[in-house]
């Protein structure tokens, strides 16, 4: 759905009709506009306003007739948590702060899926905005220490929506988070719209782009690194220098998203039968290209997509490229 609404288009389309009907779950919102529009239409005076709507109940509520029922069939697919994409940058990231033990302060965004299983690596979650301010409540409540242990998690294009006031609060209260802005150069959760930091605005014109080091420099924080989230190493090691500093900071784990047009990787990797110990250290990231069969582990080729993040965890060197020697 476009909004605003087209207006000539559903006169239009009005006119050519002896009743119009709108079908909509939940509030009457396509109803209400289209009443403003002076067109007598039918909607929530016969349809529920809670529930999901089925051909079965428009059926009743419109035609007035009592559909026959059959059997209900059971649904048996299997279980599929939401998960980040085979790519996702973000992957890295909460590996690294898993591994080092860290209270979470989340916020709204792909990322958000940090707190499921394998990563579970997000203690709190509200709304967007809330991680960065979250995190500075922490430690006000529970002391500098405390404060060492918790870092704040929040998208670009969350950071530039609501994020930079807790940044600024942090500064202004002589407050010492690390704040942790994953960069993937889009708004990857709600459709790859553009934000400030791209450089393009929403009709994909280019525009002046917000620099974040600058941007966190400007507001009073001296330190900011800049980090690639799938260099697991150096990450580990800065995250563990700026949450160690006696001063507010803010890490920028910069990498595109996966699904970017021009993002391009090798091709789909394969596991060495041979090497492969069956540790299973490679699922701890969660890709949803790895697979366990059985006696063994395998990649699924139509989902990988060559970003070679689990190679950096086998200790084995049983993850190769696709068409290397197996054996």
């Amino acid at each position: 759905m476009v909004y605003p609404l087209p207006d000539k288009l559903i006169k239009e389309f009005a006119k050519e009709v002896k009743t119009l009907y709108v079908i909509e779950e939940l509030e009457p919102f396509i109803e209400d506009h289209i009443l403003k529009l002076g067109i007598k239409v039918i909607g929530k005076e016969c349809l529920p306003v809670i529930g999901e709507l089925s051909s079965q109940i428009i059926k009743e509520k419109i035609l007035g007739t009592q559909a026959k029922k059959g059997a209900v069939v059971e649904e048996n697919a299997p279980m599929r948590p939401p998960v980040m994409c085979p790519g996702c940058p973000h992957r890295g990231t909460y590996y690294v702060l898993k591994k080092q033990k860290l209270t979470v302060s989340g916020d709204i965004g792909c990322y958000t899926l940090g707190a499921l299983p394998p990563t579970e690596t997000m203690d709190m979650c509200v709304c967007m905005g809330s991680s960065v301010s979250g995190a500075h409540g922490f430690e006000k409540a529970r002391g500098k220490e405390f404060g060492k242990k918790t870092v704040a998690v929040i998208g670009d294009s969350t950071f530039m929506h609501s994020g930079i006031t807790g940044l600024i609060d942090i500064v202004y209260n002589k407050g010492n988070s690390t704040v942790l802005i994953l960069d993937n150069s889009i708004t990857g959760m709600t459709g790859h719209q553009h934000n400030p930091t791209t450089g393009y605005t929403i009709k994909n014109e280019p525009t002046r782009q917000v620099d974040l080091v600058k941007l966190a420099n400007a507001v009073g924080i001296d330190r900011v690194r800049v980090v690639d989230p799938f260099n697991l190493k150096e990450l580990d090691k800065v995250v563990k220098e700026e949450t160690s500093a006696d001063e507010p900071s803010v890490i920028i784990a910069q990498r595109p998203c996966a699904l970017l047009k021009g993002v391009k990787y090798s091709g789909p990797l394969k596991i060495n039968m041979d090497k492969c110990k069956k540790c299973k250290q490679c699922f701890t990231i969660g890709c949803p290209a790895l697979v366990n069969v059985g006696d063994h582990i395998e990649i699924n080729d139509a989902l990988c997509i060559g970003c070679e993040l689990c190679t950096k965890l086998c200790n084995f060197g049983a993850i190769e490229k696709a068409g290397e020697n197996n054996g």
